[in-house]
Parts: structure tokens; C-alpha cells; sequence
């Protein structure tokens, strides 16, 4: 995982889909295993495995940002596995040549030929060295001309068979051996006879099947000049008949990885030059799909826009895609429904035009993304931060919690002795999108990821001074009204463990085979913090598939159900069972010294344990996996409300407890009184700002604190209505606002013609935030028209006859500050 921390997020789209990291760009190799240095940097598409890479250490190239695609996204880590497919005899293509092999090939399943891209060794060599994939070339040739428009004669086994050997033979050259021109005639004639029969292109779930593969099988074969007429004819095809199948959308979207790796191959580069027709294939797409970029198929809108500007690194192609791509970035708008199109071109044009970006109305893009996007800065503590784009500050304040709440749970479990020697990680940022769709609108460009996914954690070095780790996120709006910030327990899980547990970055954590520790550990602590029952892994327990010797092996090569079932009930068990083992295990992860943890696993420990582990499994499965099981106390949530009277409050407990009660409360009201009141009252003797602190105590145990500022006295006015916490109004105030030193805490609001005065001040909280205000745009140091920056928080601005419509208001941290609140008067 040369790039990687990239946690695993869901099947990449091969046997139905392209989708990868990096479109495939990278799969996870065995260990000690390396890419060869050929075709530039990304090799043929794999198989339908059933991880993506989530964990990144460096931002992505925009050259090796693949389209989008929106299967995977809803990828949870802790979700139910794949049926289990039935067996697969991989010695009946490994033993047969010639035709035996075609037609053992058209009888097999598109699952069993799918488990031919982990092919190696000797295996490898047989069922795909030259004589061998020509056959299966010559073999879709022939299926190809009485193809009947569905996958009853075994043409998908045959398209899919092909792309193995490619992705097999581009990892291990030295032991395929090379492809060459009769290679090269068989795949031109296999793959001109399938798109030469119009039956290729019927509108239909059984037809899509075989042309999605094919469409793939063009890139895999390096063919993606040769076949632009196929990009060309789906683009143009596509209408509102194929929406009706998941195997027609995969084709169409498929097009866009030939041109998104087109560019590696010279000839496709030269015959696009030489006929730029596809340049407009593309923006005509566009414009006639913006339609799509409000629903579940925008990526097939903003994948054309991306694709179209990808084309502007080309000298010869500049002044053909600069007017096309200007139509796009016309047409759409950096936030709205058509933000996926215009970012997606905006990203092209700061990768390849930076120098004329201002013909598309697309400079400065990062800072303008920053500021449009993420307006929400919100401390939860030293060590934790969140920056969002739509948060509410009751799932600003459960959020935190929960995080907080989990690093007290993560401590008692590993018994740490603090961060591992050289880890600079010291505070965790979390970005948290608004839906999935923003998330694939905006954090690839913005953090330079794969967005094809279900989150992303980018490590960066630990060693580094001023490195920051973050966790990229978004809301599961398919859960809405319930809010749920997707996979986000199993994450952090995984940046603890980086802090506490493992030396050095993630590519020196998997030099020898920790997944099983890695992924069963971050699935565990997500199950029995949250005290969720792990129905899959339990269910898998009675099947005793693996030893626990076995485990201790596990790569992300492996399928989901052995990473993360498996792997959760290993780790449960030497918990449980071994816990001196763990203890040792993990003194060598901290140390670095994966040789002797390794040893220690399969020498001292060995198979020694399997015997008790088999017993184990089948009480586990029978409902008595011990260790307190999906028990483990869900920490409350600490929230509530305030009402301010002159200098009297109210406070109204909203604190909640997942699996029990409240069973006591403390309040501290920031001017050295307390309370233990459910919902007590404080008069206070002095106008001002104080934070106001509550501390919860559930029913077993465990507490929760949150803080919030509130403002007595003559001018206390009441909190600002409306869910958006960015929306000031008339004589109004939000509470609670923080930045961290340097960053913006952007608010705004609207005015109505006539207003002869506008007042706006900051108060309260700690540290020193700065207060900006813009009449035209977000307010900064550069675009502000009025500022107020004393050495403290108490600020103050007035603006005479402001103009109706929008007025930007900003906190800038001068040094971290938190707990201020903004009001406006008018």
C-alpha cells in the first residue's frame, strides 16, 4: 500500500463496476510484492474485490483522480458480508489449454473467473501466459459475432477472464512473461467483433453485464484509441431507458475510465488530437444531462465535465477544450445542485490551466472552497476538532462525545503507555460533509482522495512537526432524520490505534501481515463501545472457517468477511482469552518491531491456541462469546438549552443515554455557583458572557460533560432561529461559536432594504477572536469592508446604511477561542 493508510471501504466495480481507489489504480499487492514499472503508474483494473483503500498518507495526484462512481459509498465497515460464493476449482483453467480452456471458461461463473485476478506463481503462468490469452481472445471473437445481447453463451466470462490476465500480467511480467503483436491482433479481433454486433449495445440489464465488462477490457488491453467510437456511441445513446439498469449505468459510466487512462497511451492521445470530435461528445453530454446533477446520477454529469477538462493538459488540444470547458463552468456554480459539474472542471482547470483561470471564473479555488464549504470550525477538546458544513451545534456537541467518550473506552482496553515513540498526532481534525454526494463533490479536490469510498483518514507522517491527521466524513443522509456521521467510531478507532499502538506510518505498519490486528481491533472497539452486537461475526463463529493461526495471516488482499468478521472475532478472542499475549504482542507494534511481533504470533503462539479457539467459536455462536459481549455501557450524550430573562437564566437538561438513564447531573454556571438540578435557574449578579459547564452521570457509570456560553444582562438577546447555526438575524445572537488560531468561523445574514444601521458584536468565551464583516463575499483578512481585532474577544462593528441582501460576518482565531458568542442588532 505504497500510498496508504487507506482503510477499506467496498467492492471496487470490476465484474460490475469500475470503481477503484484510484480506479483500481491501486490494489492492495501481496507483501513484498511491487508494482513494475509500466504504462505509467496505474495498472488494468481489478476484479470485483471487495475492499477500497481508505487510509491515505499523500494527497492523489489530479492525474490519478479516477471518475466517480456512487457504489460504494454507502460502504459501511460494519455491515453484513457477501454471500458466500461457492467454491471455485481454480485448477480447471490452470490444467486445460487451447479451446478446453474457452470452453471451461464460458461454463464457469463470473464470481469463480473473478477470483483469478490473485492469481501468482505458477497458477499465474499457466492460465495466462500469450498462447493461453489468445485462445481466450479468439474465443470472444467467435462469441462475439452470434453474441445474442445477453450473457447466455459465457461472454462476460470470457471479457472478465481477459481482464484478469491483464491485471495478473502487469503485476507479474517476469512470471506471465510478455504480450505481445499476437496478442495484440487477438484482443483487436475479439473486441471489434463484440462491438461490431449491434446486439452489443442493446438497452438492457443482460446485455450490460458483458458491455460494462467490455468497455473495461478496452483500458485493460491498452486499446483506448482504437475503440473512442465506443466511448462516442454510449455517450450519445444514453437516455433516460437506460436509468432502469444498474449494468447500462455501469457501461456508460465505464467510458470515462478509457479517457481518464487514455492519457497514458500515446496513441490515444495522438488520435484525440487528430480528431477532437469526443472533446465535444463530452460537453454535449453534459448540457444535455444537468438534469442528472440533482439525484443519484449526478457523477455521470460531473464525470463528463472532469473528463472533458482532464483534456486541457494537452498542448495541441488547448484551444478545442478551453471554450467547452468554459461552457460547463458557465453553467454551474461552485455550491447548488450544479456544484459537481462546475468543482469537477474547476479541479481540471487548477491541475492545467491554472495560469488562465480566471477565463473560467474558477482562481483561487482552494481558499474559495474552504470558505464556501467548511464554515463550521467547532473544538471539541485539545485533542479533537470538527469542521463541517452543516452541523447543528446538538450534533456538534453529541459528536464530540461520542469521540471523547470513545478515547476513554480505546485507554482501558490497550492499556497504553501514551503515543508511540515520535508520533506528533497530537489532535484529530474530523470533516464532516453534508451528504455523500457533497462528499464526492468536493473532498477529492479539496484533500486530494479518492471520494469512491466511505471516508477517508489521512494519516500524513506522524513524525512530522505540524502534521495533522484528519478523518474525512460525511452524513449519511439516507438515514436522515436520524443523524449519523458514516463509519465514523470505526475511523477514529484507527487513528488511536496509530497514536498508541503502532510505530511509524501505516505503509511501515503492514510491512508483515497486522490486519488481522489493525481491522479487527477498529471493529471492535466500534462494536463494544457502542454496544452493538456483531450479528455478522457471530453468525460467521458457527461456520469455523479459519483457525486462529490462519488469521494472523490476514492481508487486505483477503475478502471482507475474513478482515473485518474474522479479524474482530481474533482479536476478541486473544482479548478475552490471552490478554498477556496482546499485551506482548502490542509492546512489539509500539516498538516497531514487527519481526518479533511476528514471531511471537506464528512461532511462540503458533497453533498452540487453535484447539481452545474451535471451542470458542462454537459457544460464540451459541450466544456465549463472554467478555461482556455487546454489553459494554453506552456513554450518555451531555446537551442542553438555555433561556435568558435580564440576568436570570433557565437551563433545560436535553442529555440522553442511549442504553439506560441519566442518574445524575452537575452544573457549574461559570461564576463559581453549581447546581445538581435537573433544569435549575441561576440569577446573576453582574452583566456578561459566562460558560456554563454540565456534567452527566448515567445509570452505570459513565459522564459526559459539554460547555456552553451564555449572555446575561441588558443586552442579552435570545438565540437566532433556524437550523442553519451560520444564520445570524434582527436583534438576535449564536452562542457558542470557537475558531481554532487561524481559522474562520464564517456566519452570515440577510438584510432587508432600509436598514439605516447594523451592529455587530463578539463577547465571552476564551481566547482571542477577531471579528470581520464583507458586504460582497465571505469575510477575511483580504475581502473584509469592516473589522474590529482588540486583544480580546470583546469586538464590536457598525455598519451605516448597509446595502439589503447578504452580509458575511466571520471570527477569526487570533489564537484559538471558543465559547463567544456573536450577536446582531438592527
Amino acid at each position: 500500500m505504497s500510498l496508504s493508510r487507506v482503510r477499506k471501504t467496498g467492492p471496487l466495480v470490476v465484474l460490475i463496476s469500475a470503481l477503484t481507489l484510484l480506479a483500481a489504480v491501486i490494489t492492495p499487492l501481496a507483501f513484498g510484492q511491487s508494482a513494475p514499472a509500466q504504462r505509467g503508474t496505474l495498472p488494468p483494473s481489478a476484479g470485483t474485490v471487495e475492499e477500497a483503500d481508505h487510509i491515505a498518507r499523500e494527497r492523489i495526484p489530479v492525474a490519478e483522480r479516477a471518475p466517480a462512481s456512487k457504489t460504494q459509498q454507502r460502504r459501511d465497515y460494519d455491515a453484513q458480508p457477501r454471500a458466500a460464493l461457492a467454491a471455485c476449482d481454480t485448477g480447471g483453467f490452470t490444467s486445460r489449454t487451447g479451446w478446453a480452456l474457452v470452453d471451461f471458461i464460458r461454463s464457469s461463473t463470473t464470481d469463480c473467473v473473478n477470483s483469478l485476478f490473485s492469481l501468482t506463481g505458477t497458477d499465474a503462468t499457466r492460465a495466462f501466459r500469450e498462447d493461453q490469452m489468445t485462445y481466450v481472445a479468439y474465443g470472444l471473437r467467435d462469441n462475439g459475432s452470434t453474441y445474442p445481447g445477453n450473457n447466455t453463451t459465457g461472454t462476460a466470462q470470457l471479457v472478465l477472464y481477459l481482464r484478469a490476465g491483464y491485471y495478473v500480467q502487469w503485476y507479474n511480467p517476469d512470471v506471465v512473461g510478455p504480450y505481445g503483436s499476437a496478442m495484440r491482433s487477438a484482443i483487436r479481433s475479439g473486441l471489434d467483433s463484440f462491438f461490431g454486433n449491434s446486439r452489443a449495445f442493446t438497452v438492457s440489464d443482460a446485455n450490460g453485464e458483458s458491455l460494462s465488462e467490455a468497455v473495461t477490457l478496452i483500458d485493460s488491453a491498452q486499446e483506448n484509441a482504437r475503440y473512442l467510437f465506443v466511448v462516442k456511441r454510449l455517450l450519445d445513446g444514453y437516455n433516460a431507458s437506460y436509468d432502469s439498469s444498474w449494468h447500462m449505468l455501469n457501461a456508460v459510466n465505464n467510458v470515462y475510465t478509457v479517457l481518464f487512462r487514455g492519457h497514458q497511451v500515446p496513441e490515444f492521445v495522438t488520435a484525440v488530437t487528430a480528431d477532437p470530435s469526443v472533446l465535444e461528445t463530452l460537453r454535449a453530454f453534459a448540457i444535455r444531462n444537468l438534469g442528472l446533477l440533482s439525484g443519484d446520477r449526478a457523477y455521470l454529469t460531473s464525470n463528463a465535465g472532469r473528463e472533458l477538462g482532464r483534456f486541457l493538459q494537452h498542448p495541441a488540444l488547448l484551444a478545442t477544450a478551453r471554450p467547452k470547458a468554459k461552457a460547463l463552468t458557465d453553467v454551474s456554480s461552485i455550491r447548488g445542485a450544479t456544484a459537481p459539474l462546475w468543482v469537477g472542471v474547476a479541479e481540471m482547470v487548477d491541475g492545467y490551466d491554472k495560469a488562465n483561470c480566471a477565463y473560467y471564473g474558477a482562481c483561487d479555488l482552494q481558499n474559495r472552497l474552504q470558505a464556501e464549504v467548511l464554515p463550521i470550525n467547532h473544538t471539541c477538546a485539545a485533542t479533537l476538532r470538527i469542521r463541517a458544513q452543516e452541523m447543528t451545534a446538538t450534533e456538534l456537541s453529541q459528536t464530540c462525545a461520542s469521540l471523547l467518550n470513545q478515547d476513554a473506552y480505546f485507554h482501558r482496553v490497550v492499556s497504553d503507555p501514551g503515543p508511540v515513540t515520535g508520533d506528533r498526532n497530537t489532535a484529530l481534525e474530523v470533516v464532516v460533509y453534508n451528504s455523500s454526494t457533497d462528499y464526492q463533490t468536493y473532498a477529492g479536490v479539496m484533500w486530494g482522495i479518492d471520494t469512491n469510498n466511505g471516508g477517508m483518514y489521512l494519516e500524513g507522517n506522524p513524525s512530522a512537526s505540524g502534521n495533522q491527521a484528519r478523518f474525512i466524513a460525511y452524513e449519511a443522509e439516507w438515514l436522515r432524520p436520524t443523524f449519523q456521521i458514516w463509519n465514523l467510531n470505526h475511523e477514529y478507532t484507527h487513528y488511536l490505534d496509530g497514536r498508541f499502538d503502532m510505530a511509524g506510518d501505516f505503509t511501515s505498519n503492514v510491512t508483515t501481515p497486522t490486519i488481522w490486528w489493525i481491522e479487527g481491533f477498529a471493529e471492535y472497539v466500534s462494536y463494544q463501545y457502542r454496544n452493538v452486537a456483531y450479528d455478522a461475526a457471530i453468525a460467521e463463529a458457527g461456520k469455523r472457517t479459519y483457525a486462529l493461526s490462519t488469521l494472523f495471516d490476514t492481508t487486505y488482499s483477503h475478502d471482507t468477511t475474513r478482515i473485518y468478521r474474522w479479524g474482530y472475532l481474533a482479536v476478541r478472542y486473544m482479548i478475552q482469552s490471552h490478554p498477556a499475549d496482546v499485551t506482548a504482542v502490542l509492546g512489539h507494534y509500539r516498538a516497531g518491531n514487527w519481526a518479533a511481533a511476528r514471531t511471537l504470533l506464528k512461532t511462540t503462539i503458533g497453533s498452540r491456541y487453535d484447539s481452545d479457539w474451535y471451542t470458542w467459536l462454537s459457544a460464540c455462536a451459541a450466544g456465549s462469546c463472554g467478555g461482556g459481549g455487546g454489553t459494554t455501557n453506552q456513554p450518555p450524550v451531555a446537551d442542553f438549552t438555555s433561556s435568558a430573562s435580564g440576568r436570570t437564566v433557565t437551563f433545560t437538561d436535553r442529555s440522553t443515554d442511549s442504553d439506560g438513564t441519566i442518574a445524575s447531573r452537575r452544573w457549574d454556571f461559570g461564576d463559581g455557583t453549581t447546581s445538581t438540578a435537573t433544569s435549575p435557574s441561576r440569577t446573576y449578579a453582574a452583566d456578561g458572557s459566562y460558560t456554563v459547564r454540565l456534567t452527566v452521570t448515567d445509570d452505570r457509570g459513565a459522564t459526559a460533560t459539554t460547555t456552553k456560553a451564555v449572555t446575561v444582562g441588558s443586552s442579552a438577546l435570545p438565540e437566532c432561529t433556524g437550523t442553519d447555526t451560520r444564520v445570524l438575524g434582527k436583534n438576535c445572537q449564536r452562542s457558542n461559536r470557537s475558531a481554532n488560531g487561524g481559522n474562520y468561523d464564517y456566519l452570515y445574514l440577510s438584510l432587508p432594504s432600509g436598514t439605516t444601521q447594523l451592529t455587530i458584536n463578539a463577547s465571552g468565551g476564551t481566547g482571542n477572536c477577531d471579528l470581520y464583516a464583507s458586504t460582497s463575499s465571505w469575510a477575511t483578512t483580504a475581502t473584509a469592508t469592516h473589522r474590529s481585532t482588540g486583544a480580546s474577544n470583546q469586538e464590536a462593528i457598525t455598519v451605516t446604511s448597509p446595502p439589503s441582501g447578504y452580509l458575511y460576518v466571520s471570527l477569526k482565531g487570533a489564537n484559538d477561542c471558543a465559547g463567544a458568542v456573536v450577536t446582531t442588532r438592527y
